[in-house]
Order: C-alpha cells, then sequence, then structure tokens
C-alpha cells in the first residue's frame, strides 16, 4: 500500500511529560523565589498566632485596626492596617499571578492546547469537589454558613511551594510545573469567584473611571514605557477606582498584569526577539510579592485567638469548619487526582513513563494547602472580626497544616526512592562530565 494510503495513528501526548528546556529553567527560577516567600508566610503565620494568644493580644488587635489613609476626593481610602493589607498588597500579589498567566499562555509550553489543557481541568476540579463538600457540610445550618462555599478552594502558591521545596530534590520535574501551573489557574479563577460571588453593591460610575488609568497603563506597557514614574500613579489609580466601585480591588491586579506585553515586537528581529516586558516587571515586583505583600498580609489575617484545646474542639465542630478541612484534605485531593484520572480516560493518554500515579496523588493532596487566597475569601465571606470568621482561620491552618503533612509524607517516600534511582543509575554509567540540561528537572523511570 502506497505510504499515502497508509492509515495514519492517532499520536497522544503522555500526561505530565517533560516540558522544554526553557520552560523547565523558568519554573525552577519561580520556584526558588517562591520557597523564600514561603518560609517568610509561615514565620509571618507563626509570630500572629503567637501574638494573638499571648498577654499582648490586645496589642494585636489594635496593631490590626488601626486606621490609616484619608476620604478626601471621595475615595473610601481610610482603611485598617489589616483591610490595606487584604486590599492593598494582594493587589500586588496578583498583579504576579496576571503576568504569570499570561506568560503561560503566550510563550509558556501552555501555549500548547494539548499541554494547557490538563492544568486548567485539574484546577477546574479541584475547585468544584472542595466546594460541594463544604455545601454538604453546611447545609444543614443553611444561610449566611454556605456563603463560605469558595474557601476551600484556593491553593496557596507560596506555601505549597515552601513545603515541595523541602522535600522534592528529586521528584520529577514535570510535576514542580503541574504544582505552580495549577496554582496559578487555580489563583485566577478564585479572583474570578471573588469578582463574581463576592461583590455587592457595584458602583458602575467607578468602575467605569477605572478603566481610563487602566488603558493608559496598557497604552504604556504596549509602547514598552518602563517608568514608575508614570506607570506605578496609572496603576494605584486604577486599583484606588476598582476598591471605590465595590470590586474587590485585588481583581485590579489580575487586570493590570493582563495588559503587560509577554514578548517583545520581533518586527526588527534579532536582539528585539524574545521575552517582553512582562518578565522584566515580574523579575522586579515578585520579590516584593513573596517577600512582603503576601507574608504581611498572613500576618494580619492569621492570627487568632485559639483558647487551647477546648477552644480548637469548639472552632473545629462548627460545620463551617468541617466543610473547610475537609474540603482542603480531602475535596482537593480526590478533585484534582480524579480529574486529572478522567482526563487521561477520556483522551487515551497515558501518565508519562517517568512518573506513576502515586506521585500524582501526593501533589494532588499538596494542593490542599489552601491559605492566603482561603483567608481572603473567609473574610468576604463572613467579615473581619465575626466568630465564624474566626473559625475559618482555625480551620484553613488545620486543614493546610495536615494537608501539608500528609502529602509530605507520600512526597518524601517517592522522592527518596527516586532518589536511590538516580544514585543507582549514576553509579552505572559513565558520567561525560558534560552536565544535563534537564539535570535538576529530570528523573529515572520510575519503578
Amino acid at each position: 500500500m502506497p505510504d499515502d494510503q497508509q492509515p495514519r495513528r492517532s499520536v497522544t501526548r503522555a500526561l505530565l511529560s517533560r516540558g522544554s528546556w526553557a520552560e523547565t529553567s523558568r519554573v525552577s527560577d519561580i520556584l526558588r523565589k517562591e520557597t523564600v516567600g514561603g518560609a517568610l508566610l509561615l514565620v509571618a503565620a507563626v509570630v500572629a498566632i503567637g501574638w494573638a494568644n499571648s498577654p499582648w493580644a490586645a496589642s494585636y488587635e489594635a496593631l490590626g485596626d488601626l486606621r490609616v489613609g484619608t476620604d478626601q476626593l471621595g475615595l473610601h481610602l481610610n482603611l485598617s492596617l489589616g483591610t490595606w493589607a487584604a486590599d492593598g498588597l494582594l493587589a500586588i500579589f496578583f498583579f504576579v499571578v496576571g503576568l504569570e498567566l499570561k506568560r503561560e499562555f503566550v510563550a509558556g509550553d501552555l501555549r500548547d492546547p494539548s499541554r494547557a489543557a490538563l492544568p486548567i481541568a485539574a484546577a477546574v476540579g479541584g475547585m468544584v469537589v472542595p466546594a460541594l463538600i463544604f455545601v454538604a457540610f453546611t447545609a444543614q445550618v443553611g444561610g449566611e454558613a454556605m456563603q463560605g462555599w469558595a474557601i476551600p478552594t484556593a491553593t496557596d502558591i507560596a506555601f505549597a511551594v515552601a513545603v515541595l521545596a523541602v522535600i522534592s530534590t528529586h521528584l520529577p520535574g514535570a510535576l514542580r510545573t503541574f504544582l505552580l501551573t495549577l496554582a496559578v489557574v487555580d489563583d485566577l479563577l478564585a479572583i474570578t469567584v471573588i469578582a463574581v460571588f463576592y461583590t455587592d453593591d457595584i458602583n458602575l460610575v467607578a468602575l467605569g473611571l477605572a478603566v481610563v488609568p487602566l488603558l493608559l497603563f496598557a497604552l504604556c506597557v504596549q509602547r514598552r514605557i518602563r517608568s514608575p514614574w508614570l506607570l506605578i500613579p496609572l496603576a494605584l489609580a486604577t486599583w484606588a477606582l476598582v476598591h471605590e466601585s465595590g470590586v474587590h480591588a485585588t481583581v485590579a491586579g489580575v487586570l493590570l498584569g493582563f495588559t503587560v506585553p509577554v514578548l517583545r515586537s520581533q518586527a526588527a528581529g534579532g536582539p528585539d526577539a524574545g521575552p517582553g516586558l512582562a518578565e522584566h516587571l515580574e523579575h522586579i515586583i515578585r520579590p516584593v510579592s513573596a517577600g512582603v505583600a503576601v507574608p504581611v498580609f498572613a500576618f494580619f489575617a492569621a492570627g487568632v485567638t485559639i483558647g487551647g484545646l477546648d477552644g480548637l474542639a469548639s472552632a473545629l465542630s462548627d460545620p463551617i469548619a468541617l466543610g473547610i478541612v475537609f474540603g482542603l484534605v480531602v475535596g482537593k485531593a480526590i478533585g484534582v487526582f480524579g480529574t486529572t484520572r478522567i482526563l487521561a480516560a477520556v483522551t487515551r493518554a497515558s501518565l508519562d513513563s517517568a512518573l506513576r500515579w502515586i506521585d500524582v496523588f501526593g501533589m494532588s493532596m499538596l494542593a490542599g494547602i489552601g491559605f492566603t487566597v482561603s483567608l481572603l475569601i473567609g473574610e468576604l465571606a463572613y467579615g473581619p472580626g465575626s466568630e465564624q470568621s474566626e473559625h475559618v482561620k482555625i480551620a484553613v491552618l488545620t486543614g493546610s497544616l495536615l494537608a501539608a503533612a500528609l502529602a509530605a509524607i507520600l512526597l518524601r517516600l517517592r522522592n527518596r526512592h527516586y532518589r536511590a534511582v538516580y544514585l543507582e543509575e549514576t553509579r552505572d554509567d559513565d558520567h561525560d562530565g558534560i552536565p544535563d540540561v534537564y539535570e535538576e528537572a529530570e528523573t529515572p523511570r520510575a519503578p
């Protein structure tokens, strides 16, 4: 039979296969930066909890309630420090999320629809299942209790990456890329949920005015203008007007991030092609986000008076708290892992030969760390300082720590295996002394 009449075989790419060298190198660099941020986040949370449960707890509450700002020009910006951290500093975090997500889909491996499908589907599954579990626990209470359905749906990228960095010296790089991409998509979905479901009254005039500085910011960055004296005032004006509109101000951060070009103009070719302004801004702002914005927010948001074992037991008996804990620990694992298995079955794709499904399950459990955005949604759902909000903090901390511990145990065992196989193959092979570009991310075939 002629070659042109031979039946064509459909080629299905393996799930979680190794990405390009450029993508692997970029993800490794991001993970190193987020690891530092995750460590600072944990320190800030521990300090906040210790202070809130110390004899000086009143001073902690007074610090969070201290009001700074002005109501002049018709803008309601006389806010408490805790609100500034949630509405202002987290906008920086979501700006980086917007930059990262756009880079993934414009210049990263996820511009390939076949690669993008898995983390998007897994992120959706990782939100739907925890939300259903939360609703199942709170349906008997009904009313206001069910408003927090979105609390266990978010994955904290800094916290998760910090845990992963401690236990993941030899785990396949594709797993780390999967977790990072999943968390970024997860954050986008979370901010969409905040904008749609946790916005009560909208000031259409302020929202319309916010479009003006946003478009001017977009025009500047599209023309590759990097002057902070121009970009920062436009970004602040956009944030202030979005805040005034009633839409949560962190949405402004994502919108601003989406306007930044990822690639340079290739019209001239040569040195003008390649990475663009997004990489430049991310390099500058990511350390501020990971090292300042998120830890400061965690400091003001995580402080909760536990009241000893009795207080802890009382808080965790609340259906809201139970829904959050089970949503993070059980729902996330089932949602992410189950969606991945279903996608593999539907597309008849096989898992990459370097991995095993137990590795994916461990990473799915790690996605149950829902700290920063979960605390934010908790305050939006029940109001800061309410009894439900305090229970939310305890539940988020408990669920996140439990998910981190269980994932760490499983992934640590898998990491030992990959390390043993790696050392064995290293001894067997005659290494030529030339480093492998995938040395950090690539691992031997799984058993």
